[in-house]
C-alpha cells in the first residue's frame, strides 16, 4: 500500500531507500586494537592507526568480520567468500587519514531480505542490496569553545556495517517498521546494540517522489537521522517539499540534506557527490578478504533463534495469539522471561499476565525487564497460586503490585496479608444469602427478566468476602439459590 501525497496535479507516491550504519559490537576497532567503549574521555581510545600517523598499517579484526557474516546470515543474504577493502577519498576534519577504508565494488554481504509487519496486520518484504564493512569517523564538538571546534577521535576506526535497502519502502510507516525489525534482528544476533541515542545505529534516508507507474525521479539523501520517529517525520516533510518543487515546474536537485526536527524541515547540506568523486581504489595496505565456506557454516550453526522463527514457535508451542507472540519476541530478554514463566504452565495465561499487569507495573516503575524486582520464577509462582486455587485473579493483581514494591515471594505476601481465596462453601453461602436478602427488589427484577443483574449479585458477594471468594463457586452458589 502506497502513502499518497495529494498535490494540485493529483496523487504522488513516495519512494524510500535506507542506508543504516550499525556499529559492530566488538572489543576493539576494525583495523586497530583500540577500545570501542562508549563514553570515555575524548581522545583516550585512539591508536596511532586511528590517528592517521604515517606508516601505520591496518590489520583486519577477525571478530568484526564474523559479526558481519552473522548479520548477513540473519538477513538471509548472500555471503561473499571474497570481498575487498577500498579507500574512499574525501576530507573531513574528524577523519585523520584523509580517506575512509570501506568496501565499494566487492562487499562482504550481497542481496538479502527483511519481512516487516504493519499495523493493519499485513506483511511486506523489503530487499537488502548489500552490507559492507567500513570504519567510522571521529566526532566534531562545536559547543566547547565560542571560536573553535574540537575533535574527539574515540569513535574513529570503530567498525560499522552499512546495510543498504532496495528502494522498496513506500510509506513512513514501512520505514519505521523496517528499522524496528532490523534493529530487533541485530540485537538478537548480538552484532549491534541498536542504540540510536548513542549513535551506534543511525540512518541515511533516500527520498524521492513519482507519479504512479513512472520510473524513479531524482532522490535526495537525508544524513544521519538518529531516531525512528525522526526518520518517519523526515520522509513526510522531504516528500512534501519535493512534490511542491515538481508541481511548481522546478527540478529536484540530487543533494545531501539535514533534518531539523525542531523546525520541522530539511535543509541543504551539500550537492550530492557521485561515487566516482570519491576516487575509490583498492586499499594497498589490505589484501582481498577471503573467507572459507566451512567457517560461514560454523557461524550459521551457532546463530540464535531469530524473531520470526521464535514468534512462530511460541504460537505453536504455547497456543498464544500472533499479536501476543509479536509483543513477547520484541526483545530477546522478554522472550526468555516469558518462556521461563510459561514452561510447564498455561501459556495463554502467562502471556496475558506478562503483556497486561506485569508490563504495566514495569512501565509504572520505569524499569526494564532486566531490572524487574519480580523475576520470572516469582511471576510463575504467582500463576501457580492462581492455578491451585490459593488466590483468584483479583487477589493476584494485589499480590503482583506488592511483589513489585517489596520483592517478596507471592506465597509470603498471601500469608502475611491473609489473602487466601475463600473456598468454604458455608462462608460463601452465608454471604450470598445476605446479598439476596438485602437486595430483594433487584432479585425480583432479575427474575422478571433483567439478566444482567446477575453480575451485580456476584460483585456484591465478592465485595462481602473482600474479593477472596472463588468466583466460580460464587456463580454456582448464586445460581442454585436463585433458581433452586
Amino acid at each position: 500500500m502506497s502513502y499518497v501525497i495529494e498535490g494540485s496535479t493529483g496523487p504522488w507516491e513516495i519512494v524510500v531507500g535506507l542506508e543504516v550504519h550499525a556499529q559492530v559490537i566488538s572489543n576493539s576497532k576494525l583495523f586497530s586494537g583500540a577500545s570501542t567503549l562508549f563514553g570515555g574521555e575524548p581522545n583516550t581510545h585512539v591508536s596511532l592507526i586511528d590517528a592517521g600517523f604515517p606508516g601505520m598499517l591496518p590489520v583486519i579484526n577477525r571478530g568484526c568480520v564474523a559479526q558481519a557474516v552473522r548479520t548477513g546470515l540473519g538477513l538471509k543474504a548472500r555471503i561473499n567468500l571474497e570481498s575487498r577493502f577500498d579507500r574512499k577519498n574525501y576530507f573531513y576534519a574528524d577523519l585523520p587519514q584523509g580517506y575512509q577504508i570501506s568496501q565499494f565494488a566487492h562487499p562482504i554481504i550481497g542481496e538479502g531480505k527483511i519481512e516487516i509487519e504493519l499495523s493493519d496486520g499485513s506483511t511486506r518484504e523489503i530487499g537488502i542490496t548489500r552490507l559492507h564493512l567500513e570504519q567510522d569517523a571521529g566526532k566534531l564538538m562545536h559547543d566547547q569553545d565560542p571560536k573553535r571546534s574540537f575533535v574527539d577521535l574515540n569513535r574513529a576506526g570503530v567498525a560499522l556495517m552499512e546495510i543498504v535497502s532496495e528502494p522498496d519502502i513506500r510509506t513512513p510507516e514501512e520505514a519505521g517498521a523496517y528499522l524496528r525489525k532490523l534493529r530487533q534482528i541485530l540485537r538478537y544476533l548480538g552484532t549491534c546494540d541498536g542504540n540510536m541515542d548513542e549513535g551506534s545505529m543511525r540512518a541515511d534516508v533516500n527520498v524521492s517522489v513519482r507519479k504512479a507507474g513512472e520510473p524513479f525521479r531524482t532522490r535526495c539523501e537525508i544524513k544521519n537521522v538518529n531516531s525512528i520517529r525522526f526518520v518517519t517525520q523526515a520522509i513526510e516533510i522531504e516528500a512534501a517539499r519535493q512534490v511542491e518543487i515538481w508541481e511548481s515546474g522546478g527540478e529536484v536537485d540530487q543533494e545531501t540534506r539535514l533534518f531539523d526536527p525542531g523546525r520541522g524541515e530539511t535543509r541543504s547540506l551539500r550537492s550530492k557527490e557521485d561515487a566516482h568523486d570519491y576516487r575509490y581504489f583498492p586499499d594497498p595496505d589490505l589484501l582481498p578478504l577471503v573467507i572459507e565456506q566451512s567457517w560461514v557454516d560454523q557461524l550459521k550453526a551457532c546463530l540464535p533463534e531469530l524473531p520470526d522463527e521464535k514468534r512462530a514457535r511460541l504460537q505453536k508451542e504455547y497456543g498464544i495469539t500472533a499479536y501476543d507472540a509479536g509483543v513477547l519476541v520484541a526483545e530477546q530478554a522478554i522472550a526468555d522471561f516469558y518462556e521461563t514463566v510459561a514452561k510447564g504452565r498455561d501459556g495463554k495465561s502467562a502471556a496475558a499476565w506478562m503483556t497486561g499487569d506485569f508490563f504495566a507495573a514495569l512501565n509504572r516503575t520505569g524499569k526494564s525487564i532486566e531490572e524487574s524486582p519480580v523475576g520470572a520464577d516469582k511471576l510463575g509462582a504467582m500463576l501457580d497460586l492462581i492455578a491451585d486455587g490459593t488466590i483468584n485473579g483479583k487477589i493476584a493483581k494485589e499480590v503482583l503490585e506488592t511483589m513489585f514494591e517489596t520483592g517478596e515471594a507471592p506465597l509470603e505476601i498471601v500469608e502475611r496479608k491473609g489473602l487466601r481465596q475463600v473456598t468454604d462453601t458455608g462462608a460463601i453461602e452465608k454471604a450470598a444469602d445476605e446479598v439476596l436478602t438485602k437486595n430483594a427488589d433487584k432479585l425480583e427484577q432479575y427474575l422478571g427478566g433483567k439478566d444482567k443483574l446477575f453480575g451485580f449479585f456476584v460483585g456484591q458477594v465478592m465485595k462481602a468476602t473482600q474479593g477472596k471468594a472463588n468466583p466460580a463457586m460464587v456463580n454456582e452458589i448464586l445460581k442454585k439459590k436463585i433458581h433452586g
